[in-house]
């Protein structure tokens, strides 16, 4: 069988980065498509060839499906790896890769439209036993919704149909709060996905968000590589990862990880895959919530417990090996967190702040890892995701990686542009933190509170 000798990395920041670093250890040549922005990037100085694929509007660079397979063919790679974001869980890629006879580093077309689906996802998973959240099916107009929550019992969340990553994603605790923000959330699930449908979900208050880590190959394997804890949000976006959750019993990850492996087996799925769940921690009860077919933002903390490098087994699957391990071969051993570092200013409400970085001195350590495209002297463009670094810690239990997390963020320096390093120490000290004592809503309700009180004099 011919093997995949050179890739296009259809992504940028630390994630190209990544990508590039697996394809050197495996011998694979790498082409990068960087649009005007990100040509001195980090990512274009360690890839073998840097192809411009337009300006610095992702609309008109990263998001061009034509223009990534044209980039692809006119350099002679013989795969894509679109990493996360941008078009990663768009069935249009998978479909046009097929078509030119490019290799597709993910699941197959139709995998990344069921799941993307989010009513036929959970339908999914109802129908093989799977709890899901009490909910609706597709929600037409403003009278349906307000029957509809009436029925299920308010708060209730409606979400877009078509979507994720909080988009489209409002709370409503009695009818007059539907009446506002249905048509805001319509609306902005349209101009998320191009699709406007909605539903609801009762609102479960005291919720963590846990998903599964699973690969499936081309033969029918598929495995799981245990939970990470992804409960610390702002705003439905991820800040703080941790594997495995301190708060999962051993019959419940039992359960989970069954059910993970189950819906991928139903759709015969194949790659990366994440399976997202909701913890009820008043009733200790998870629900599918929805499954990401692709590499995730926190896959590093997967990698630090189990040693497995989920970046080579993709670009391994995708081009028909078998997965290089079997489920009896997975070892989960201490903890791992992850920090995302970004380019705002917390201090202002997460203002972005993009700009020059003066001093870049990442951390360094036993146990310490950064994955960043972050240098001295390098330009923060104004156009993307303000993710600058993810700093992960690795310890033999718990404790010892929330020690390693809190140095390692002590010891991170950077000039030049507000980072969140500081809000995100002032989150690695805080005792509920530290006892575990969270839930997906924390941030908002409780640390942020603390945070403007005490955050900036603690941290002087």
């Amino acid at each position: 069988m011919k093997r995949i000798s050179s890739l296009l990395v259809a992504n940028r920041g630390e994630i190209a980065v990544r990508i590039i670093r697996a394809c050197r250890d495996l011998g694979i040549k790498t082409i990068l498509a960087a649009s005007e922005a990100d040509r001195e990037s980090l990512a274009a100085q360690m890839a073998d060839r840097v192809v411009c694929i337009g300006p610095a509007s992702a609309a008109e660079s990263y998001l061009r499906v034509g223009t990534l397979i044209m980039a692809a063919v006119g350099t002679g790679a013989e795969a894509i790896h679109p990493g996360y974001g941008f078009l990663a869980e768009r069935p249009e890629l998978a479909e046009a890769c097929t078509r030119y006879g490019l290799v597709f580093v993910g699941p197959k077309a139709e995998q990344i439209r069921q799941m993307g689906d989010k009513i036929l996802a959970r339908q999914i998973a109802k129908d093989i036993g799977i709890p899901v959240i009490p909910g609706s099916e597709l929600i037409q107009d403003l009278g349906e919704a307000i029957r509809a929550s009436e029925k299920l019992g308010y708060p209730v969340l409606l979400k877009a149909a078509a979507g994720g990553g909080g988009r489209g994603m409002k709370i409503a605790k009695q009818p007059e709060d539907m009446k506002i923000i249905f048509s805001e959330a319509s609306a902005e699930a349209h101009a998320a996905f191009g699709d406007s449908r909605l539903y609801l979900e009762r609102f479960i208050p005291r919720a963590r968000h846990i998903e599964i880590q699973i690969l499936g190959d081309q033969h029918g394997k598929i495995v799981q590589l245990g939970e990470r804890d992804c409960s610390l949000q702002r705003r439905y976006q991820k800040m703080v990862e941790e594997a495995p959750s301190p708060v999962l019993s051993s019959a419940l990850r039992l359960a989970a990880n069954q059910a993970a492996l189950a819906l991928a087996h139903q759709i015969q799925y194949e790659n990366a895959g994440t399976i997202e769940f909701i913890l009820d921690q008043d009733e200790m009860k998870f629900y599918f919530l929805e499954m990401n077919t692709r590499i995730q933002v926190e896959h590093p903390v997967t990698e630090m417990i189990t040693g497995i490098d989920l970046v080579k087994e993709q670009i391994r699957i995708a081009d028909g090996r078998p997965l290089s391990f079997s489920q009896e071969d997975v070892e989960l051993k201490g903890h791992s967190i992850e920090c995302r570092i970004n380019a705002e200013s917390a201090h202002q409400g997460f203002r972005p702040c993009p700009g020059r970085l003066g001093l870049w001195k990442a951390p360094r350590g036993d146990g310490i890892r950064v994955d960043s495209h972050g240098f001295t002297g390098y330009f923060v463009p104004p156009y993307y995701d303000s993710l600058l670094a993810k700093v992960i810690v690795w310890g033999r239990n718990r404790l010892e990686a929330i020690v390693r997390i809190q140095k390692a963020l002590g010891d991170f320096r950077v000039t030049g542009v507000d980072t969140t390093i500081p809000f995100h120490l002032f989150l690695s000290r805080n005792p509920d933190f530290i006892q575990g004592a969270v839930h997906s809503r924390w941030v908002e309700d409780v640390l942020l509170k603390e945070f403007e009180q005490h955050g900036r004099d603690y941290l002087c």
